[in-house]
């Protein structure tokens, strides 16, 4: 489970880079956030993992993982720039 867990990690981060950067007209539509906890020798531990909503003017929406900083940043209902590559969030620049 490890190993396919690496290797599908390993194939997606390859076609992200092979992918075009884009940059397109977008919405921020939604907000959501993943919250993991780890217990390990009696310690446990959090993890956030911070996801946004875009849709773009073809009204299609593409989930993106994005850092805790432009999760603070985006607002629903922000209208800009997003720029991508494959599934790789790279910037918003709001209009």
């Amino acid at each position: 489970m490890i190993l396919f867990t690496i290797i599908k990690g390993i194939l997606q981060w390859n076609k992200n880079n092979h992918s075009p950067r884009l940059t397109v007209e977008a919405t921020v539509v939604s907000k959501r956030e993943h919250v993991s906890r780890r217990s390990h020798n009696n310690h446990i531990s959090h993890s956030t993992t911070y996801y946004v909503t875009f849709q773009v003017e073809s009204g299609d929406r593409m989930e993106m993982h994005v850092s805790g900083m432009e999760y603070g940043m985006l607002v629903e209902g922000d209208y800009g720039k997003l720029t991508f590559q494959g599934t790789r969030y790279l910037d918003f620049v709001r209009m």
